[in-house]
């Protein structure tokens, strides 16, 4: 059988396969983490310009273009008009992918979004840099800028300054277009901004090293760069700055970048990096609130006093002690410094992670520097990308998104997609768990029925979800519903039933049922209950791994056993709580 389905590449639903069949993923509900797959997959057969043969196909309907549409719009209306700073990391810049990418932003200009882009360009200095027969040197989180560095600096930001306005300027098909009539806004490109909108300092000399032509943001030109958005274009921004003497300056990008989203306000600090961001179980983390982030930091520092005193050279000792890590504290300077773009007393490294409450209006602004030797060799993952969506969400950013650029769309998918695929760093509320309330009984029931249809669950009327809905609690994600679950409590015998929970089919595998059940883990130990207990015939693998242990009928509160359905076969699950306070 033929596979003849084509879709618009800038969509992200194509089909893929998977063991010898072919799937549809609808845009309502499909796994994202098998995106790539479907890339390797359907795309090294196309390419090969062969007709696509499957002996079984199992598909979903293919989404129309309606509704596409439709599941987008909330987003597309959403987005219009906000700020989005983007930063391309060194090692992306180069991608194969790279083109979709400057199509996607292309399409997300056109879509009203109001875009500033800044390329990284370390790795292609220090190639340049080796090509001449020079060895590139950093100092914690800048790099050492000597003569021959700066000129490899201006050549590589020069380079990908004319690459990104060439690429942003393709037109669609003038054949296409036709049929919709003439019209001169068919012929005209995306218009790109750029200029010396970066105002920068001598790094100086800094515990006795001399860091030559390395500058450190002084501020930026936010009235030009808004009045350049406001004229329809997309503003390019390179890791060079100019200082009052008249010299260029080689900064940190990820400086530029902090420092650009912090001063506009920007709506979003999107980062493009070469791989996800994933826990410790090798699952990719799709959401933390400031308070995850600093806590994944602090695990992370607590493991290697290596990684502690990294974060401390990115972010400063008072974020270090901030997360309540000991670490031996810098030596105190006679005079201020600017580090990192901080006024600081204390500080002699790099300043700290402040809060816009606490940061003075001649600071603001200024950004947090990350790179060096720490960061090129990726012994901690991406703790530095971590800490400076950390440091933004502080300062004003609403949200921080780390995406996968080797995932083709994935910033389309990210934006116009309710779950998105990549990391997001919230300085508000976005996704939280919470009790329900009679309003949620429609939703919870929802969620409920796959699992009451497949005997996963018992069915529950929606009088009987009235009744108990002030026992359920909800993970809300955008204003919908991905989970459930209730917490019957037994006063009496001193423990809670956990029942009903499901998590829906597109959030799995996400630590969404974990979140459930670490909540209503603490609220029974809140409500002064010592156990709880579970009846089920198709989950006691996931229970157990999760602390449950088999028991009998008789360990069931006597009025909860007079209600058990004994046909069903149902198993006996109990778990002893354990407070912090107990160990």
């Amino acid at each position: 059988m033929k596979l003849l389905w084509k879709t618009n590449p800038h969509c992200g639903l194509e089909p893929f396969l998977c063991s010898g069949s072919v799937y549809f993923p609808s845009s309502a509900a499909w796994n994202p983490s098998l995106h790539k797959l479907s890339l390797d997959s359907f795309f090294r057969l196309r390419s090969q310009k062969e007709s696509v043969h499957i002996r079984s196909i199992h598909c979903r309907p293919p989404p129309s273009l309606k509704c596409i549409v439709n599941n987008a719009w909330p987003y597309i209306q959403g987005h219009q008009g906000c700020t989005v700073v983007l930063v391309i990391s060194a090692e992306v810049v180069e991608n194969p992918l790279i083109d979709g990418i400057y199509q996607d932003l292309s399409l997300l200009h056109g879509l009203g979004i109001r875009l500033v882009i800044i390329p990284g360009t370390h790795v292609q200095i220090d190639k340049l840099l080796k090509e001449k027969g020079k060895n590139p040197q950093y100092v914690g989180s800048y790099r050492i800028t000597d003569d021959a560095a700066l000129e490899a600096s201006m050549e590589v930001a020069g380079k990908f300054r004319l690459a990104i306005e060439a690429k942003l300027s393709s037109q669609p098909s003038i054949p296409l277009l036709r049929r919709h009539g003439d019209n001169d806004r068919w012929h005209t490109g995306v218009g790109v901004a750029s200029g010396n909108f970066v105002a920068a300092k001598r790094r100086g000399v800094v515990d006795g090293v001399d860091f030559g032509f390395t500058g450190e943001v002084k501020r930026l030109d936010t009235a030009r760069i808004k009045k350049r958005l406001d004229d329809n274009c997309i503003v390019i921004l390179s890791n060079l700055g100019y200082s009052s003497s008249g010299e260029v300056l080689n900064c940190n990008t990820y400086e530029v970048a902090t420092a650009c989203a912090i001063e506009l306000q920007a709506d979003k600090l999107i980062s493009f990096l070469d791989s996800p961001l994933v826990d410790d179980n090798g699952r990719v983390i799709r959401f933390m609130t400031v308070q995850d982030a600093d806590e994944a930091i602090r695990k992370r520092a607590q493991q290697s006093a290596t990684a502690a005193s990294y974060v401390k050279a990115v972010a400063g000792i008072n974020y270090v002690k901030s997360l309540g890590i000991g670490i031996e504290e810098p030596s105190i300077q006679k005079e201020n410094s600017y580090t990192n773009g901080v006024a600081s007393k204390t500080v002699k490294n790099n300043g700290p992670v402040r809060t816009a409450e606490s940061e003075d209006a001649s600071q603001r602004g200024q950004g947090l520097a990350i790179g060096g030797e720490e960061r090129l060799s990726r012994e901690y993952g991406y703790l530095s990308e971590l800490t400076a969506a950390v440091f933004v969400c502080r300062n004003g950013v609403r949200r921080v998104h780390l995406l996968d650029a080797t995932i083709e769309g994935v910033l389309l998918l990210e934006l116009y997609t309710r779950d998105g695929i990549g990391t997001m760093v919230a300085s508000d509320r976005y996704e939280g768990t919470r009790l329900a309330n009679v309003s949620d009984v429609p939703k919870i029931e929802e969620l409920l029925q796959p699992l009451e249809e497949s005997g996963v669950l018992i069915k529950r009327t929606r009088e009987q979800l009235s009744k108990d809905v002030g026992s359920f609690i909800v993970v809300e994600r955008d204003a919908s519903i991905i989970a459930c679950a209730a917490l019957l409590p037994y006063h009496r015998e001193r423990c809670a039933e956990v029942a009903a929970l499901a998590v829906a089919s597109e959030c799995r595998g996400h630590g969404q049922g974990d979140k459930l059940l670490d909540y209503m883990e603490n609220k029974a130990l809140n409500m002064g209950l010592e156990k709880l207990f579970l009846l089920t015939t198709r989950t006691a693998d996931w229970f157990v791994r999760r602390g449950f242990s088999q028991c009998t009928i008789d360990n069931i509160p006597e009025d909860r056993r007079a209600k058990i359905d004994l046909t069903r076969g149902s198993k006996y699950y109990m778990k002893k709580l354990v407070s912090i306070k107990q160990g």
